[in-house]
């Protein structure tokens, strides 16, 4: 064997070796990118929420009135367990739109694990106020009252409520079982 034989043997070899590694990104970039897409707003790694709030942050920036990212961003907060920041990036979604009973418990919700129970208390009669059909804020308002002020009287309205909206929801069979065991249970937003 030459060396012109030897030398076009390495050529192949690397440019087969150069190839197979180049199907093989490509193949396994588009299985990532469809596991990407896959992952639901609201779900998924720290990094993933980290690149949400990095990429909703950059569009409130550039369009303060931008109310999906606003909730987005909102959303995202308050699954990492970032209440203020949540609480904040509710404000700003109930500034474009004040009469949005989800908003207002999400936001509830986040003032009620920082312990301004108060301030629950007001977002989720709001919500009562827009939509009195409302569950969620029904729920809450009846977990501030019977868990965190220990008012077990004030939270049955709320939770009777419920039970005459919808008897066989999920929240209602909850709201069965603390009335029945007078136990805890966490929140209900997003």
């Amino acid at each position: 064997m030459n060396k012109e034989s030897i030398l076009i043997a390495v050529v192949a070899l690397i440019v087969g070796l150069l190839g197979g590694f180049l199907i093989f990104s490509i193949s396994n970039a588009g299985k990532t990118q469809q596991l990407n897409t896959a992952i639901p707003s609201g779900s998924g790694s720290p990094t993933d929420y980290s690149q949400r709030i990095a990429q909703a942050e950059k569009v409130v920036a550039q369009d303060p009135k931008n109310l999906n990212a606003w909730i987005s961003l909102g959303n995202d907060y308050f699954d990492t367990e970032q209440s203020q920041k949540a609480i904040t990036a509710y404000g700003k979604a109930l500034e474009i739109e004040p009469n949005n009973p989800d908003i207002l418990t999400d936001q509830g919700v986040m003032y009620k694990k920082i312990g301004w129970y108060d301030k629950a208390l007001v977002n989720f009669e709001k919500a009562q106020q827009i939509n009195p059909k409302h569950l969620q804020s029904l729920f809450n308002a009846g977990i501030v009252y019977a868990v965190d002020l220990k008012d077990h009287v004030k939270a049955r309205p709320y939770w009777k409520k419920i039970l005459e909206i919808d008897p066989n929801s999920p929240t209602a069979m909850q709201v069965k079982s603390l009335m029945q065991g007078g136990g805890e249970a966490p929140p209900a937003g997003k």
